[in-house]
């Protein structure tokens, strides 16, 4: 029984098996009679389209004999014999021969309708390629749609006007452009050696100072000020230029000594008599709570987001444009230190600055350290002063703000710009060579050298420290060098020859060895510093500016500029004549003493000395130490010096063996006063 029932489960199977099979075959033969089907079809679309082509053909050759026999009976009219040789071709000359006889829908995966095209539109073809590149680059990935051939009409052209039309140029874009890069070294471009015009004599702190914080300034900061203190307290406070200029002093000092609390230069306990003496405190901190350097009535509707401290800003630049520079600029950030967030995003950040939180300024600086152009950083609006071809405004940020710097050298063809990695590429240093002449040198990231195919990392590192290669395109070089880590660069001014040499700490010998290098290695390090020299110079004394009105900070930024660019240059004019230099401690002291007393009368500000803290008493006899000299622009300025009878006896500050008991009262210097000599007037005149 056993053997029976598994004969009929088996034979059941089978059939099974063999129903399927007959329908499988059944399917097959109705996919064979459907591909016969549509073989059949195409067959016939191609067959119509032999036609199609045939009929078009016939019509051009009929158009050529007709066109044909009306030349020869012009020719006959006119008796001219010359022939003209006809040709047709599409009115639209970026349509190609295939579009011209397929009218087929084609798939196109990368293709992406347009909405004009969707609502029925056929106004494709007259699209900008602008509208073409914001509609593919939409955040949506692509569908695979059909891609509609409109047809494509002839017209009939000379094969002569053929011949003179030139060939479409390729696309300016990344995508047209094919660079042959090559092995090979640029010509090194030589710099020439700065010179600078010889002064008659080097001038007072005072005088430098005023190069770049003019008298317009301090006025325009006077006016500003009054106007502004009127609409909010309904009354001026009377401020005049005279007193801006002690309020400016007064900062200058507080930047060198620096206390807690501004409170505590005028405290009983810590009185300090340089600040205290030249303005009461409530007057002080008036001024500082009403000063303005822009009316904001006239500032509505303004895309300016500096426009409360723009003016001081065009003033200043002007006056930094005409500081004479040497042929090497460097072009970097600054960041001015604010905390606020009162500003949005006027505040940036940058996490490998000193001060991370603050305004950004692009500033360019020679290699001296001397800042000669800047431009304020606003986002979108950053250029709204600017005027940018259409060429520049297709680059980068980074290279638009490189090429509006160096549009105010004065030499450009004999100048070289050093910038880093966030300003560097291609275009830029092509840029600037090709409509400015300028010539340039940065460090680059890996994705804007143009498409340099260099060695790898890893390759570099095998072969070890010093280990570099370089390719050539344009004439542009681009080198990738390994030091402690690998660095590229993109040079249009110097190349690889003659090899050179940096010294750099070996862990295995334990001392400083020589690291070979292409020699715009270090032409890149001398000279890229001079932003970071003006910013090291600027926070050695800062002038102590916080504030929640945000444009406190950039004002004390623009004071601590001009000191520290009117000391450069006169480094530089005491090193062309070879006289002393102070150090810039005591030029930004003479340049407060200056301030506080040029012009000015005699201080009466200061406390009777019994309310000064008490002395130590000591056994030892204390020597009085000698007055200093006031500045020149004090001691010349013939106002407010007058003799003061004191009751002790002093040593002429001016002939070597006087002795008086009167003194100036501005100068505070003894000066013989008598029928045989007159030291007093004598001393206040050139």
């Amino acid at each position: 029984m056993l053997f029976i029932k598994e004969e009929s489960e088996d034979l059941k199977i089978e059939n099974v098996f063999s129903l399927k099979h007959e329908e499988t075959e059944e399917q097959t033969e109705k996919e064979e009679r459907e591909d016969v089907k549509i073989e059949e079809t195409l067959r016939v679309k191609h067959e119509e389209t032999e036609e199609q082509t045939e009929k078009e053909e016939s019509e051009d050759l009929k158009i050529e004999e007709t066109l044909r026999v009306k030349d020869e009976e012009t020719e006959e009219q006119t008796g001219l014999r010359p022939r003209t040789f006809l040709a047709l071709v599409p009115e639209n000359p970026e349509d190609s021969d295939a579009d011209l006889s397929d009218d087929d829908p084609v798939d196109d995966p990368d293709y992406l309708p347009t909405p004009a095209e969707e609502s029925g539109d056929t106004s494709f073809d007259s699209m900008d390629e602008e509208e073409v590149a914001s509609t593919s680059s939409s955040s949506k990935p692509p569908s695979k749609k059909k891609r509609r051939m409109g047809k494509n009409s002839l017209k009939t052209v000379s094969l002569a006007e053929l011949q003179e039309t030139p060939e479409p140029s390729p696309p300016d874009g990344k995508e047209g452009r094919r660079r042959l890069w090559r092995h090979e070294d640029i010509e090194t471009f030589q710099v020439p050696d700065s010179s600078f015009n010889l002064p008659d004599a080097v001038k007072t702190p005072f005088q430098y100072f005023k190069m770049l914080f003019t008298d317009e300034m301090i006025t325009h900061i006077s006016e500003q000020t009054n106007l502004y203190a009127a609409k909010e307290l309904g009354d001026p406070i009377s401020t005049s230029p005279e007193e801006i200029e002690k309020f400016l002093a007064m900062l200058l000092f507080m930047g060198v000594f620096s206390f807690p609390a501004i409170d505590d230069y005028w405290c009983t306990e810590s009185r300090f008599n340089v600040i205290a003496d030249i303005m009461p405190r409530r007057r002080f901190k008036l001024l500082r709570r009403y000063l303005h350097f822009n009316d904001n009535q006239q500032c509505n509707g303004s895309p300016d987001r500096f426009y409360k401290i723009r003016p001081l800003f065009d003033m200043l630049r002007q006056q930094c444009l005409r500081i004479s520079s040497t042929y090497q600029h460097s072009v970097d950030e600054v960041m001015v230190a604010y905390k606020g967030t009162r500003t949005g995003s006027l505040r940036q950040y940058i996490a490998n600055k000193s001060d991370k939180w603050g305004f950004k300024l692009f500033c360019r600086a020679s290699s001296s350290g001397i800042i000669h152009d800047f431009l304020l950083y606003q986002g979108a609006s950053t250029f709204f002063n600017v005027a940018l071809t259409e060429q520049e405004e297709a680059l980068l940020l980074g290279a638009k703000l490189v090429t509006t710097l160096c549009k105010t050298i004065t030499l450009p063809r004999l100048s070289v710009v050093f910038c880093d990695n966030f300003f560097t590429s291609f275009d830029l240093v092509q840029n600037l060579q090709e409509n400015l002449g300028i010539r340039c040198i940065g460090t680059v990231r890996p994705n804007r050298m143009g498409g340099a195919t260099l060695k790898t990392d890893k390759e570099l590192m095998k072969e070890g420290r010093g280990a570099f290669d370089f390719m050539s395109a344009e004439g542009l070089l681009a080198v990738k060098w390994f030091d402690n880590k690998c660095v590229s660069l993109l040079s249009s001014a110097c190349g690889i020859t003659p090899l050179s040499s940096v010294k750099r700490w070996s862990k295995e010998a334990k001392a400083k060895v020589a690291v070979p290098c292409p020699s715009l290695i270090p032409a890149y390090n001398q000279h890229m510093g001079g932003i970071d020299l003006s910013d090291m110079l600027v926070h050695m004394y800062k002038t102590p500016a916080k504030s929640r009105r945000w444009y406190l900070p950039l004002f004390g930024y623009i004071l601590d500029l001009c000191i520290s660019n009117a000391w450069l240059v006169y480094k530089r004019d005491c090193r062309l004549l070879k006289e002393a230099l102070l150090p810039l401690k005591k030029f930004r002291l003479a340049v407060a003493h200056t301030l506080a007393q040029v012009n000015k009368p005699a201080s009466n500000v200061g406390r009777p000395s019994s309310s000064s803290p008490p002395q130590m008493s000591s056994n030892k006899k204390s020597n009085t130490p000698r007055p200093s000299h006031p500045q020149p622009d004090v001691q010349y300025d013939n106002f407010g010096h007058l003799p003061l009878h004191s009751n002790k006896r002093g040593r002429c500050n001016l002939c070597p063996k006087g002795v008086s008991r009167w003194k100036c009262q501005k100068c505070h210097v003894f000066l013989c006063m008598n029928a045989k000599q007159e030291c007093f007037a004598a001393y206040h005149q050139k």
